[in-house]
């Protein structure tokens, strides 16, 4: 009995002393900040990418996939020491091949110098709901500070705090990247095997150039569907970059790929569509069957690429890359590149996109 009481205060104690911790802070939603990356502004859960309700034709697996938040990031400043996180969530993805910090965790950049650099990831969440807030970071000097918090790739987002010291300051700040870019694609596009939500790709590409991409990447899932195309065609953007050949079949790639260019040029007259020649595979490098099949898929995307730039005004074909000249070993799977074969990506369509959005004014 005696043990039993014990435990009781013991078990009081510890939570009036999280509830004091908690009047040290204040917690402001993400939503009164600046959401970026964000494809549809008026989602009835703002950490959707597309309003499910309103677009059809998804399968199970898709109707999830767009929900989750990746590619989207939070921008505001705050002067404050610490920063805390509170969040509940949806449906979590827990894979074997990217880590929890990405898939369901948080990813912090504080601007120095006029650039990104990392701050702080973490926060990875396990149950639907967060009581207890996570700190991502403390210790900062109390200065004033632009950051930018990535969101999980993989989770689906109820709400999300952000807190701050109760004295501090926190506020929303100007969107930092320009213009508005969709880029829609595989598991690539997605994110899967990266350490952190900020390392996919598209966000790296963000912050080495200042433009903004709103990302619709459905890890697995991205063939050319007609009801993607309606999704695409229904996005405020001023171009579309398109990692269209890495899920498609052979047979999917010359049924669709021509209808689903001219769906997007009738809702989007005039603006490049950018499509990327998908990567190289390591796990072909010693199976056969694996190279022939890359092979064949690399074969076939070039000769309808080939085709298609000729046939329609404004669609460009560019070449991507996770290798360099000397190693083929920054990959996770054989599939999916690490962190440093995405660094490699972002680098090497860098200067192809942007000479092809200059010709359009995207600058």
């Amino acid at each position: 009995m005696k043990k039993a009481f014990l435990l009781i205060l013991a078990l009081g104690m510890a939570c009036i002393g999280v509830n004091a911790q908690d009047q040290e802070f204040k917690f402001v939603p993400a939503t009164e900040l600046t959401l970026v990356g964000k494809l549809f502004p008026d989602t009835p859960n703002p950490y959707h990418r597309v309003d499910t309700v309103r677009f059809k034709g998804f399968t199970p697996g898709e109707n999830n996939q767009v929900r989750q938040c990746s590619g989207l990031a939070v921008a505001f400043r705050t002067d404050s020491p610490v920063i805390r996180l509170k969040a509940t969530t949806g449906r979590m993805e827990h894979p074997s091949n990217t880590m929890s910090n990405a898939a369901r965790g948080f990813d912090l950049y504080i601007r120095k110098d006029g650039k990104w650099l990392w701050a702080a990831a973490g926060g990875a969440m396990s149950e639907k709901k967060q009581d207890n807030p996570y700190t991502i970071i403390s210790n900062m000097d109390g200065s004033m500070h632009e950051c930018l918090l990535y969101l999980p790739l993989m989770s689906e987002l109820y709400t999300l705090d952000i807190g701050v010291a109760a004295e501090a300051t926190i506020e929303a700040i100007p969107n930092p990247f320009r213009h508005r870019v969709a880029i829609f694609g595989s598991s690539f596009t997605h994110g899967v095997s990266c350490s952190r939500s900020g390392m996919t790709y598209p966000a790296q590409f963000s912050r080495s150039t200042g433009i903004q991409l709103l990302n619709l990447g459905c890890g697995g899932n991205c063939k050319l569907q007609d009801y993607f195309g309606r999704v695409l065609a229904a996005v405020d953007a001023e171009a579309f970059l398109l990692d269209a050949f890495s899920n498609p079949s052979r047979i999917q790639l010359r049924a669709r790929l021509f209808p689903f260019i001219e769906q997007l040029q009738a809702a989007h007259p005039g603006k490049p569509l950018i499509f990327q020649r998908t990567i190289y595979r390591e796990k072909r490098n010693f199976n056969t069957y694996e190279d022939e099949r890359e092979a064949d898929r690399l074969r076939i995307a070039d000769s309808l690429m080939n085709i298609a730039c000729r046939r329609y005004k404004d669609v460009y074909y560019i070449k991507t890359t996770t290798a360099t000249s000397k190693s083929h070993e920054a990959t996770v799977d054989g599939v999916h590149p690490d962190n440093y074969g995405y660094s490699l990506w972002a680098g090497s369509i860098e200067k192809p996109v942007l000479r092809i959005l200059r010709k359009y004014g995207i600058r």
